[in-house]
């Protein structure tokens, strides 16, 4: 059972950068599970990047301090899901949340599901559904879906990168989906459900189990976190760098160091001939500290775009 931390209000907080990867717990909403974590960590400012449903487990990465600055790297980023559908009933919310009716009955064999979802593997479009945090007018659609209103929405393209069934036994089917950002997982288990010819699914458990590179293997739950010392937690941080692996990387020397860091353009190293127009860059000085993110120009300049501050403060 999770337990708040006792901390005194007066505790100084740190000035805290790196990431942390979170197995978050049933039940509690991300933003929850953050301001748990923050706390824990006394961290000063803390964000998380891609929200998982209340009733959602699985990883979360939460950014403290700089690493902020950078979490939008992983928004577009592919996510790997395990998840739990139950045949033949259809949920108001598409998850165990809502009202639960029957919709019809299950007689499939495993050869018969493998088929139909190897068909639902590649591109399509999908509509969001009612209950997900998409902003209206500034407002959740689910705020307005407890009022009985219904939004319209525009289909929006998704990619399923793989779909595998794991187990199936009477109505109870559990998959892993690997997919494209944007991808409701709920609807997703509903047209499987109708597809099947079962009248629908809803779910009944989910689990995000990857992000891009990142891996649940890798993550820590809350009590766990709670139950270590302080340097213990501390090494349970990833630098902030790590959220951005896609990005290529370049060493400066120290005059385009310099030059950087007082917010200048510099010319591109031959080491970054490579290098696209309008290409996102890992910058890093000669000892390999990280700097932050610039971005290639038409002139084969390199702009800088997000700055570590503690390498800013150096050199003023």
């Amino acid at each position: 059972m999770l337990t708040l931390p006792i901390l005194k209000s007066q505790k100084t907080k740190r000035s805290l950068n790196g990431v942390l990867l979170l197995d978050k717990p049933p039940e509690i909403s991300s933003n929850r599970a953050l301001q748990i974590a923050k706390k824990i960590y006394v961290a000063e400012k803390a964000g998380h990047t891609g929200t998982l449903d209340p009733m959602a487990t699985g990883l979360l990465p939460i950014c403290f301090g700089e690493a902020t600055k950078f979490s939008s790297a992983l928004l577009g980023a592919d996510k790997t899901y395990e998840a739990t559908l139950k045949l033949g009933y259809i949920s108001t919310t598409g998850d165990a949340n809502g009202s639960i009716s029957v919709a019809g009955n299950v007689e499939l064999t495993l050869v018969q599901i493998e088929s139909i979802l190897q068909s639902l593997i590649g591109k399509m479009t999908q509509i969001p559904p009612m209950y997900s945090a998409l902003k209206h007018q500034g407002k959740p659609l689910y705020t307005y879906a407890r009022k009985g209103i219904v939004i319209e929405r525009r289909p929006r393209e998704i990619n399923i990168y793989g779909l595998r069934v794991v187990s199936f036994e009477k109505n109870i089917m559990h998959i892993t989906v690997k997919c494209s950002t944007g991808t409701y997982v709920r609807t997703l288990a509903e047209d499987i459900g109708k597809m099947l010819g079962c009248g629908g699914a809803y779910l009944t458990a989910l689990r995000r189990s990857a992000i891009d590179n990142l891996m649940l293997l890798q993550a820590h739950t809350l009590d766990a976190l709670d139950a270590m010392s302080p340097l213990q937690r501390d090494a349970c941080l990833r630098p902030t760098d790590s959220l951005l692996h896609n990005f290529p990387a370049i060493i400066l020397d120290n005059m385009a160091v310099l030059c950087l860091l007082r917010g200048q353009m510099i010319v591109s190293p031959v080491s970054s001939n490579n290098l696209i127009v309008q290409e996102k860059i890992r910058l890093y000085d000669s000892e390999e500290h990280f700097l932050g993110v610039g971005e290639m120009t038409a002139q084969r300049t390199i702009i800088p775009k997000r700055l570590i501050a503690q390498a800013v403060k150096k050199i003023f």
